[in-house]
């Protein structure tokens, strides 16, 4: 089967879009649920504002409020776990992305339950199909400024059902990754295109 041929200007109805909304046409990657502990506290919250930095050694970024009880978090320990959720748990994830830990145990709120990483402090989320455990490099005026952190990742593991040999199979509808477009809608990851390399 061919691939449909490229769409030209001709093709589109261009629309111009706010500024303030510019982000979603590229801020539709994973959701991310970003755990963190420090001392007998712990907390989870949605992000999807996160992503890949540096292959080696490997880094990714997020963006965490300055007002998170996450953030409190992060900032004490320095370190944090990106889990990547899945479809199965979409009703968990928006109460993750809607509460605050500062009210209760969000683990009891969401559901979710913990496991330990093998190198941080921050738990990790059952049900989920990919772990990254990181340690904070410490950007200051990133963090406070914009509110964004730089980590490098120590340690890496994923459900093998759905990402093996370091690709997405995605083969699984309810283990597809989610990713959050506004006002608690999300779409889930869709089909697998593979084009022949020349």
């Amino acid at each position: 089967m061919r691939p449909p041929k490229p769409l030209t200007v001709a093709d589109t109805v261009l629309a111009p879009v706010p500024l303030d909304k510019a982000f979603r046409l590229i801020n539709h990657g994973p959701v991310v649920l970003v755990s963190s502990a420090h001392g007998a506290a712990r907390n989870v919250m949605a992000a999807a504002w996160a992503m890949p930095l540096d292959f080696s050694p490997p880094k990714v970024a997020v963006v965490v409020d300055a007002r998170s009880y996450t953030r409190e978090l992060i900032e004490a320990s320095g370190e944090f776990a990106f889990n990547i959720p899945c479809r199965n748990q979409i009703e968990a994830v928006l109460k993750a992305g809607t509460a605050t830990g500062r009210d209760g145990d969000k683990f009891a709120l969401t559901g979710f339950a913990a496991f330990a990483g093998k190198r941080v402090g921050a738990p990790l989320i059952e049900g989920c199909v990919g772990w990254l455990e990181c340690k904070v490099i410490p950007e200051p005026h990133n963090e406070k400024r914009h509110d964004l952190f730089i980590a490098e990742v120590l340690a890496a593991q994923a459900d093998d059902r759905v990402f093996r040999d370091g690709r997405w199979t995605m083969t699984d509808d309810g283990l597809r990754t989610l990713h959050y477009l506004s006002g608690g809608t999300f779409f889930a990851t869709g089909d697998t295109l593979t084009i022949p390399s020349e």
